[in-house]
């Protein structure tokens, strides 16, 4: 039963794209509707990810999502900005969409997706210290060196965690 449910849902997915794509070809439609093609997919995604409770399906509903409405935000609202300015808005679109990958998780499925916040809020952030600039970007370009120290002391702390939960066993081990 559950897989029948998986299987309309996705036959229904596909049915809609199909018809949409078809229609597409004979009807005429305004200028800047292409924009909204790639986060209409990312709905699509979205919605069936919603619908089947599928987690696997909201992490590219999601990045679809930001990476289409970065796109309608720089040719649409923000076309006035040019340059770096259209990077930083599209990379904070793109930050927003693997943040709606935790949101939409966590009210939609069994478990919640945090691992996107990581990437999702390192590309807000690099994208804002590009739209604003200055001491913003300066501390961004700084903490682009330090990354490797935060991995080795992030190592260091779990190889000394892995020896804490190790070191009782050995010693009642070493008492048989």
């Amino acid at each position: 039963m559950k897989q029948q449910k998986k299987d309309l849902t996705g036959g229904l997915i596909l049915l809609t794209i199909g018809l949409i794509a078809l229609a597409g070809q004979f009807i005429t439609v305004p200028e800047n509707f292409g924009v909204l093609i790639v986060p209409g997919l990312g709905a699509l995604f979205l919605a069936w990810g919603i619908l089947s409770r599928n987690a696997g399906l909201v992490i590219p509903g999601g990045i679809l999502s930001g990476v289409g409405w970065g796109i309608y935000a720089i040719s649409g609202p923000f076309s006035i900005w040019q340059g770096d300015n259209e990077g930083g808005v599209f990379l904070i679109f793109l930050g927003l969409g693997f943040g709606l990958i935790t949101v939409v998780t966590a009210v939609f499925t069994k478990e919640t997706h945090w691992w996107a916040l990581i990437p999702g809020g390192i590309i807000a952030l690099v994208g804002t210290a590009v739209l604003y600039g200055g001491v913003l970007l300066t501390v961004v370009a700084f903490l682009g060196k330090l990354w490797p120290v935060i991995l080795i002391l992030l190592g260091i702390s779990i190889l000394v965690n892995a020896n804490r939960e190790k070191a009782p066993e050995d010693k009642y081990v070493s008492e048989q």
